[in-house]
């Protein structure tokens, strides 16, 4: 079997690597170099290093829709492409150069969660399970027919980084199970209801402010989903805070008069700082300020960061 590789982050990488182990990788293919952290150095996708690693040829094309990289795919004489989060849509041309198309690992039961960001929006909207879908690309946003569905739980305390490293195991063991069946023409597909489709889009760096006129548990959930990126925010004494964990709790019964508005720091000790919210109430777990190390939330008392009274805004 040959095959070509697109995929850029890190969940792609499990793939590429079972990818490798049943068919020969033609070539691997992922965005440009991006500059990242502070110093704003270019740096290497995790699936770019990975194929290095590997000893694959790794290409990074900046247009796919003049035809050319078409031409060049069809030259390679593939069987088949595999597709993990690439970060763009392929035109049809490309989508046809492969003698068997293009398949995609999404991670989440299609039709639900179509788009970008599954993995955070499944959290954030409380989803309970989730999953893998492979998937036969067209010229739509994740809405080809489905070859195989892997489900799996969504657990009360996990976070989008934890899931998306479950997921990404999962879409490798879906790549050795399936792909060698599907060239050999074993397996059917079977089309999208589109009745039931919802959609994950791309994640801005606002999307992670907290609202706490929302339920607790909502609250806890956008938490939970915005972890590692772009993490969950809010602001207290003209301060921005980001919120690394926390659990759903009720509001202290000897404090509950002094639940005004949500947001209102009703329990702040040395064990704990508790907010209230449309119902129950969030313990902060873990916090940080912009540019200080993370913390236990009780420690942030200690130190007179917060005090019983203060207003987290939304």
């Amino acid at each position: 079997m040959r095959a070509v590789f697109f995929g850029t982050p890190e969940f792609a990488v499990p793939s590429l690597n079972a990818l490798a182990e049943v068919a020969h990788v033609v070539a691997v293919i992922c965005q440009p170099d991006k500059p990242a952290g502070r110093s704003l150095a270019t740096i290497a996708s995790p699936v770019k290093r990975r194929a290095m690693e590997l000893g694959l040829p790794a290409l990074q094309p900046n247009k796919l829709r003049t035809g050319e990289f078409a031409a060049w795919l069809r030259a390679q004489n593939v069987d088949v492409a595999l597709v993990v989060a690439y970060g763009r849509i392929l035109p049809k041309d490309v989508l046809l150069a492969p003698r068997l198309g293009c398949l995609n690992v999404h991670a989440s039961l299609l039709p639900k969660l179509r788009g970008a960001a599954p993995i955070t929006w499944a959290i954030v909207r409380g989803e309970r399970e989730t999953g893998i879908t492979l998937m036969q690309m067209d010229e739509g946003m994740d809405t080809g027919d489905i070859i195989e569905q892997y489900p799996t739980p969504i657990t009360g305390h996990e976070t989008a980084g934890e899931l998306s490293s479950r997921l990404a195991a999962m879409g490798a063991q879906a790549t050795l199970a399936l792909l060698p069946k599907y060239v050999l023409g074993e397996l059917s597909a079977t089309p999208q209801s589109e009745s039931l489709a919802t959609l994950a889009p791309m994640l801005k760096k606002g999307d992670g402010r907290i609202d706490f006129g929302k339920p607790a548990q909502a609250v806890h959930n956008h938490v939970r989903g915005m972890m590692p990126w772009p993490g969950a925010f809010t602001a207290v004494r003209g301060r921005m805070l980001k919120v690394h964990a926390t659990r759903v709790t009720d509001v202290p019964s000897a404090r509950a008069s002094a639940v005004a508005t949500p947001g209102t720091v009703v329990l702040a000790d040395k064990s704990r700082v508790v907010v209230a919210c449309e119902t129950q109430a969030i313990e902060l777990v873990r916090v940080q300020f912009a540019g200080k190390k993370a913390m236990a939330a009780g420690d942030w008392f200690v130190g007179r960061g917060v005090a019983e009274g203060d207003r987290l805004q939304s």
